[in-house]
């Protein structure tokens, strides 16, 4: 744990890229976790030949389940889901606690291309109505707990804040921002994306211990989800509405030093960064072993050309198989 209130934003090691931040204002009684992503995001979406908008709604939405995912307190998974009517009908997002991500979005070519044309390719569009479900899985031997929120027009940055509002009862402000960058290089030029984000919460001194971030619980103690709200918290979401979307993607501006912007005042503390990191958990014997509970039906069915072939949405690994594995 580290005061950058009293050493200052350049006298510690920043946490860099892929790696989220967790802080506390304790001021404030706010906690929260901020990352700026660069090389992991870029890899993930480079996997797929996305048109810009869903890259941009994808990138959105790995960065949430990054911020959310990386508060759990064990291992396990967290799924960020969308079932929508839009043109970009399904958002999964898959996080493990050993800081491996994997993201896939399943769009029509044709309906995005035309919102696009007409300038209409905002997130909130392009996702359309439908539903959000958030899926906490701690393993085998333990219950799911998931968590659903409608889509009606509304952002993922609104769309966290209904959550939490509904669901956790915990005051929260999330703040998302993803940009493609162009840069020249041997000549020509270098696509890549960048990514950030924010998450406060409001958590008083006296509710720690017994409240946790995910999954829900009751309100913290002295605030009343219906009454008015604590002067800590408005000087909070006050202080984070400043941020600007750049802020929140700029490499010249780390994380700890938006921190330190916004609330050295106060005394901001942060802890050991948790790296993140784009990978596919996907494997042949995973896959091996879902075809071997297939009957002998499903896997004549699933044939082709003499051999199953099974390719991974996220990442786009391709297996193929001897049908007579499955038929002996």
């Amino acid at each position: 744990m580290v005061d950058i209130e009293t050493l200052g934003p350049g006298s510690i090691d920043p946490a860099g890229d892929d790696a989220v931040l967790p802080f506390e204002v304790n001021g404030l009684d706010v906690r929260g976790r901020a990352i700026q992503m660069g090389p992991a995001l870029s890899a993930l979406l480079a996997r797929h030949d996305y048109p810009l908008p869903v890259s941009k709604l994808l990138g959105e939405a790995v960065v949430l389940a990054v911020l959310l995912g990386s508060s759990l307190k064990f291992e396990g998974q967290f799924l960020l889901q969308t079932q929508t009517d839009g043109p970009v009908d399904m958002l999964v997002v898959d996080y493990r606690t050993s800081g491996d991500i994997r993201a896939y979005a399943r769009f029509n070519k044709e309906r995005v291309a035309e919102m696009d044309k007409d300038g209409l390719s905002k997130p909130e569009l392009l996702l359309g109505k439908g539903i959000l479900a958030m899926t906490i899985d701690q393993g085998e031997f333990s219950s799911r707990y998931q968590g659903i929120v409608q889509l009606d027009g509304v952002s993922l940055e609104e769309v966290a804040h209904i959550y939490f509002a509904q669901s956790e009862q915990i005051p929260t402000l999330v703040r998302l921002g993803v940009a493609e960058m162009i840069t020249r290089e041997d000549g020509g030029t270098a696509h890549s994306w960048r990514a950030g984000g924010m998450m406060v919460q409001f958590l008083p001194q006296a509710s720690i211990g017994v409240q946790r971030d995910l999954p829900g619980g009751d309100a913290p103690e002295g605030h009343d989800a219906d009454g008015e709200e604590a002067d800590e918290w408005a000087e909070a979401v006050s202080l984070v509405s400043t941020v600007q979307d750049h802020e929140l993607i700029d490499p010249e501006v780390p994380v700890e030093r938006l921190l330190y912007r916004l609330f050295h005042e106060r005394g901001v503390r942060v802890f050991d960064p948790i790296p993140v990191r784009e990978k596919c958990s996907c494997s042949r014997d995973r896959i091996q072993g879902v075809l071997s509970s297939f009957s002998a039906e499903e896997i004549t069915d699933s044939i082709e050309d003499g051999e199953i072939s099974v390719t991974c949405e996220f990442c786009g690994a391709k297996y193929d198989f001897d049908p007579q594995e499955f038929l002996g």
